[in-house]
């Protein structure tokens, strides 16, 4: 099977070249993920990689090779650079270039100059030690729930494989002046396959970076930005999930809701910045005293919720008691300032039958109510008495399409 060489360059420096471009101007579009960045340039530095080999002949030898691999290696470093910083670890300038520099200085040993199997090996292993390092960049960010990593940590490993046979991938390792080889059957399979994969590459790490940016979005619009717990609406979903949980596993359940007291009085005393550390520290107190099953959400201003799963009655009390001690003790100095925050507490227990969370909101919000009557910074148990005054009582309020009383 005979291969036009002329026809190959030329297709895969235009594929290159455009494949870069087109990450380059998806990463403009969105400068935020930088990886996006590092990936079109590793596409454009394979395009002059090629185009430099293209000159042999015309050329110096050690710009047509020596040269033109050494780009080439810095293309595969720049994925795996682009790799870490997708996950949020350092560029490594040095990792960079150090497969250029290996292989310029090797090149200058004469006994491996003269070889030709000892410089296929060697680039072959620079190569193959890159595109490694790349795929398990990407797979020490697995846990980040991207469905398009799979198959980016898949198809490097495998390409990355594929230099270990020592074969001749003219297109993408153009390392070897001799023509005759161009006319094997399975260089011809081996070059096709290298630019099938560079062109899924680039797509299959443009996907990735556009699920990560969705991803991000989703996760901005359910996160409260000042805490960083879940917001009203992602507390609801929760909340949702949990039911069906307990409804298909019967289990106890309660609801804390959680007003700090006197905000208003802490914002004019120190202003609302520091009102806002009042806030985050809650957040984080509260957090660190409830388990993993548990569901903790922002509902608005200075108003929490909790959802506690498998508790009874004792427990929840317990748990809300732990977390009203742990934040007075928190929020007695907030940043150098004598704040004294403290919060109160209503709590509602489901111990039978379904969670239904509009009702035992409605519970706590009058238990909440009892424990300010009594003077703030303690927690009330929602009563029989104050689940008869809810279902006798009128007037409410509407929490995105749920009933719940309002607090005085």
């Amino acid at each position: 099977m005979n291969l036009d060489v002329n026809t190959l360059f030329l297709v895969t420096i235009y594929v290159e070249a455009m494949l870069g471009l087109l990450l380059l101007f998806a990463w403009v579009q969105n400068s935020a993920i930088t990886a996006v960045a590092w990936w079109g340039s590793s596409h454009l530095l394979r395009a002059l990689s090629i185009a430099l080999f293209g000159l042999y002949g015309s050329a110096p030898e050690w710009v047509a090779i020596d040269l033109s691999n050494a780009v080439l290696f810095t293309a595969f470093a720049a994925t795996w650079v682009g790799a870490r910083i997708f996950d949020g670890r350092p560029p490594s300038y040095l990792g960079l270039f150090a497969g250029a520099l290996i292989w310029l200085a090797v090149c200058r040993i004469p006994a491996i100059a003269n070889s030709m199997e000892a410089r296929i090996l060697i680039a072959s292993f620079i190569i193959t030690g890159y595109t490694w390092a790349a795929a398990y960049e990407f797979w020490r960010g697995r846990s980040e729930p991207l469905v398009s990593r799979w198959p980016v940590i898949f198809m490097l490993f495998a390409h990355g494989a594929l230099f270990l046979l020592r074969t001749p991938l003219s297109t993408v390792l153009p390392w070897i002046p001799d023509t005759q080889v161009y006319e094997s059957v399975w260089l011809t399979v081996l070059s096709f396959e290298a630019l099938l994969f560079t062109i899924a590459i680039a797509f299959i790490l443009l996907a990735m970076a556009k699920e990560r940016t969705e991803l991000l979005h989703k996760t901005a619009s359910l996160v409260d930005p000042l805490t960083g717990i879940p917001n009203r609406r992602a507390f609801l979903e929760g909340a949702a999930v949990m039911a069906e949980r307990i409804k298909d596993d019967p289990r106890p359940a309660a609801v804390l809701l959680i007003d700090l007291d006197h905000f208003k009085s802490i914002n004019d005393s120190f202003g609302h910045a520091l009102g806002d550390r009042v806030l985050q520290v809650f957040a984080e107190t509260a957090h660190a005293n409830i388990g993993s099953d548990d569901l903790l959400g922002r509902l608005g201003g200075e108003e929490f919720a909790i959802a506690l799963y498998d508790v009874d009655r004792k427990r929840a009390m317990e748990v809300a008691e732990s977390i009203r001690h742990a934040f007075k003790d928190a929020a007695a100095d907030v940043d150098g300032h004598p704040v004294a925050a403290t919060c109160s507490i209503g709590i509602a227990v489901s111990e039978h039958g379904p969670f239904d969370l509009p009702d035992l909101l409605g519970q706590a919000d009058q238990a909440l109510y009892l424990a300010k009557e009594r003077g703030r910074n303690c927690c009330e148990l929602a009563s029989v008495e104050i689940v008869l005054r809810l279902d006798a009582s009128t007037p409410s309020l509407r929490i995105n399409g749920m009933q719940a009383h309002s607090s005085a």
